[in-house]
């Protein structure tokens, strides 16, 4: 199955992600901040990564932005994450290359049928 990273610095909610995501047979990885992740990303491109976009550090906007610059990783989609769904982070997140938006609190199944159709059309 798909490896895929998640980015998000609450260890709750990071941890109950990467749970569920297991049980569906993802392999899950996690970073906990924006420079985790591209570090992460570059070394182990995963399948596909969840972005949150309140980090620590560099936030979710810019990671985003610089693994859609980098060889290796710009053909990851990224799924950004966010509790602010307003429609200017939505246009934003879309601006700085992720391939989706989602809000919180996370509707596990409906974040499952992203995942898998950005998957599937990757494959394709």
């Amino acid at each position: 199955m798909a490896t895929v990273l998640i980015v998000e610095d609450n260890e709750p909610s990071r941890d109950a992600l990467a749970r569920r995501l297991e049980r569906r047979g993802f392999t899950a990885l996690v970073a906990v901040d924006g420079l985790h992740a591209v570090t992460l990303a570059r070394s182990e491109t995963p399948d596909l990564i969840l972005m949150d976009l309140g980090l620590p550090g560099i936030n979710g906007f810019e990671a985003t932005r610089r693994l859609k610059s980098i060889e290796e990783t710009k053909h990851i989609p990224v799924v950004v994450l966010s509790a602010h769904a307003m429609t200017n982070d939505r246009d934003m997140a879309i601006a700085a290359g992720a391939d989706a938006f989602d809000s919180k609190p996370i509707q596990f199944q409906r974040l499952v049928e992203t995942i898998e159709a950005l998957l599937l059309k990757g494959a394709a």
